[in-house]
This record gives structure tokens, C-alpha cells and sequence, in this order.
């Protein structure tokens, strides 16, 4: 149905950017800022969501593929 389009270092830095904003979302809600914890874990659920299944739906829609073929 959906084939793989994020790869190489593509996936990498969004596994990256997702981790660190997990961080900032912790941050974000001990420090009360809830609608900014919020946005942040939004972001990064959906880049941790792209890192572990090499699948991107944006990048689908605008024709980008970083996956290496075998």
C-alpha cells in the first residue's frame, strides 16, 4: 500500500529531531507550558512515527524518495 520513501540520512535526523523533542515536550510540561509540550509531542510522535516505518506521507504526496532500492 505504502511503500518506503525515508531512508539514509533522512531517517536519521528524524529520529534525532523526534528524541530532542520529547525532551522539549518533558521540559515544556514541568515548567507548565502546556500547549507548547503539546505541539511538541505531536511533532515528535510523527517523526519518530516516520523514523520507524521509513514511511512518510508528505513526502509521498510531493514525489521525494531518499529510501536506497536493492
Amino acid at each position: 500500500m505504502f511503500e518506503r520513501n525515508v531512508g539514509g540520512f533522512d531517517r536519521i535526523a528524524r529520529g534525532v529531531v523526534g528524541t530532542c523533542l520529547v525532551a522539549v515536550a518533558f521540559g515544556a510540561l514541568r515548567a507548565d507550558r502546556r500547549s507548547m509540550a503539546v505541539v511538541a509531542a505531536l511533532g515528535s510522535a510523527g517523526l519518530l512515527f516516520n523514523f520507524a516505518t521509513a514511511r512518510c506521507g508528505l513526502n509521498k504526496l510531493l514525489g521525494v524518495d531518499t529510501c536506497p532500492r536493492e
